[in-house]
Order: structure tokens, then C-alpha cells, then sequence
């Protein structure tokens, strides 16, 4: 039951904040919406018009695959071109407003902080910085589509921090499903790619609508 979910949210103790990067961090998503197209005529899948992008935003990673009729096998060589383009955008993408200061902030109560992401290193630092990345505990980068809970589960066993104790904060689905499998709870924030509606389909154990939100972990 969703009652469940947020009483549990509520009264347990959380040991690990584990963070998303791209929608979550970093504002990326019009490089990314101003490459998709590029992509597509690179790659061979459906371009996206641009009055699709509510949808697009409302689907699970399985769903939008299907829907721009993306085989899978595809997906490694498109990730892997996407992150080339952001590499040569990275100074056009920005931390969200605030959120820097919240990271900073949790970091100064002494809450262990993480980062899987499918970014590169390169990109994450470039654009967080080498001062705020060296207090993360663990930066798990380089993730594929579908493999967010194996690098959750690393993060885990290395910082010895119990799944029940840790959560994972992103914007997408997939984020959520990585937790779940990763038996972790899931936050999801409401600035970055996935629409809020679609996120909470996923019975997020937190809800963030703001980055300050993110105090409340501290």
C-alpha cells in the first residue's frame, strides 16, 4: 500500500544517499531533446516530433524503446554516441539551481553520499566539479541502460552499508526499478526527465519537489 511505503519512508534511518546524475544532478535534458533526432538518423530508429515529448517524458525505458522502435541491441552504440555529444555540450549543461548547495549541505552533516550513474567520470566532474565529486564515498559511472542495480548493489557492498539503510534518488523509472532490485528505496525528484505522474506510478518511498527537499536525508 502507498500508506505503507511512506510510513516505512518515515520512520527508517537512512545510512546512504545514493544520487542519478543526468534529471536528477545536471539539467541535461535539452542536449538531450536537441540530439535524439541526430541520433535517430544516426542509429536508424524513429524520429520524435516535437509535440511527442510529454509522452516520451510519461514512459518507462522499455516503453520508449518500443515506441521509437529501438531494438536493444541498438541501445549500447547509442548510449555510447550520446555521451560523445554531451561530452562536446558538457558547458552548455548545469547543475539544477540549488542543488549544489544541497549536496554540499548533507555532505556537512555527514551523510555519506554516492553516485551511479550511466554518465561518464569525464562529464560528471566537469560538470559538478572536482571539489564536490572527491567527497562522494563511491562514483559508479559508465552504467548500461538496464544495469543501475548491479552498480547499486557495488555501492553497497564496498561503503558496507545495509540496502534497507541506503536510497537512490533519480527521475526516471528506471531509477526506480533499479532500486527495487537493488532492494533499496527509491526518491524520485520532480525537475528531471519523467514526469511526476509517471514517477509516482512507481510508489516512491521520498518525493522531492525542490532540491532543498533533499535536506530532510541529513
Amino acid at each position: 500500500m502507498r500508506v505503507a511505503v511512506l510510513v516505512y519512508s518515515l520512520v527508517m534511518t537512512i545510512k546512504l544517499a545514493i544520487f542519478d546524475f543526468d534529471g536528477t544532478l545536471a539539467d541535461s535534458y535539452a542536449v538531450f531533446a536537441d540530439s535524439v533526432n541526430v541520433l535517430a538518423g544516426r542509429h536508424g530508429f524513429r524520429q520524435v516530433q516535437w509535440d511527442e515529448q510529454h509522452k516520451l517524458r510519461g514512459m518507462s525505458a522499455s516503453e520508449l524503446l518500443r515506441e521509437l522502435r529501438l531494438p536493444p541491441w541498438k541501445v549500447p552504440a547509442v548510449m555510447a554516441d550520446f555521451r560523445n555529444i554531451l561530452q562536446r555540450h558538457i558547458h552548455d549543461i548545469h547543475p539544477f539551481p540549488g542543488v549544489v548547495d544541497a549536496l554540499h549541505a548533507l555532505l556537512d552533516k555527514h551523510m555519506p553520499l554516492a553516485l551511479a550513474t550511466s554518465n561518464t567520470l569525464q562529464n560528471v566532474t566537469t560538470v559538478l566539479g572536482d571539489a564536490l565529486i572527491g567527497r562522494f564515498v563511491m562514483v559508479e559511472c559508465g552504467t548500461s541502460l538496464f544495469g543501475k542495480s548491479h552498480r547499486l548493489r557495488r555501492i553497497l557492498k564496498h561503503t558496507r552499508v545495509a540496502n534497507t539503510e541506503a536510497i537512490y534518488v533519480g527521475d526516471e523509472i528506471r531509477d526506480a526499478e533499479a532500486a527495487n532490485d537493488a532492494g533499496m528505496m527509491f526518491g524520485a525528484v520532480a525537475w528531471g526527465y519523467t514526469t511526476m505522474e509517471a514517477l509516482l506510478r512507481t510508489r516512491p518511498g521520498r518525493l522531492f519537489r525542490m532540491p532543498a527537499d533533499m535536506l530532510e536525508l541529513g
